[in-house]
């Protein structure tokens, strides 16, 4: 069975126009695969912890020998892995702030990250082993950034997921939100035709 992971970090929940935009890209997902699952994550400054030391040091402890809380994190962290791994398809509400992710995905991602379970190093370097999955970033930004040096957003995202073996990523940008409405109709305009485009290439597929 079809299932997808939908990544929330918008500090704004459900007022975020990225995780709105977001949610119209899952909606049509879930009309292209009924009966499919599709599990969310909202992350957020509270439920999604920065890497720390502590979990570091738990992660790397054979479980006999963990405290309570050593165990509390690295089941947070293999959470996060199993929902990625379980998934087929990922859509991601990546909103910019000051230029690059929100803090709470960075902490996601960075949790994600694992030598041995999500990449490998080899010989010839690193290999991704999320692999055989589509990622779908949905992006809101007060200005316009895309494709200029003031995007940190799309090309981190391309390089990160890319080297946990998530190769097939597709970006819609929703750009110049707070240059007024003429300008921000226009850009949430051309993310839901972007969101319509996929939505059939998916659907096709």
């Amino acid at each position: 069975m079809s299932s997808l992971l939908f990544v929330t970090s918008s500090i704004l929940g459900q007022n975020s126009k990225s995780r709105e935009l977001a949610d119209e890209l899952v909606a049509k997902w879930r009309s292209a695969h009924p009966g499919a699952q599709v599990v969310t994550r909202e992350l957020t400054v509270d439920n999604a912890p920065h890497l720390s030391l502590e979990t570091i040091g738990a992660l790397g402890k054979p479980t006999q020998d963990r405290t309570t809380d050593e165990q509390a994190r690295v089941d947070y962290a293999d959470g996060i892995i199993a929902q990625v791994e379980a998934a087929v398809t990922i859509v991601i509400a990546a909103p910019m702030y000051n230029f690059s992710i929100p803090s709470a995905l960075k902490a996601w991602i960075d949790h994600l990250a694992r030598a041995g379970r999500t990449f490998r190093y080899t010989e010839t370097g690193p290999v991704g082993l999320l692999t055989n999955k589509k990622v779908y970033v949905v992006s809101a930004r007060g200005g316009i950034h895309a494709g200029q040096p003031s995007d940190f957003v799309e090309p981190y995202l391309r390089v990160v997921l890319g080297f946990l073996g998530l190769t097939d990523v597709k970006f819609v940008n929703a750009e110049g939100l707070a240059m007024g409405a003429e300008p921000a109709a226009k850009g949430l305009a051309a993310a839901r035709t972007a969101i319509a485009e996929l939505s059939s290439i998916a659907k096709a597929a």
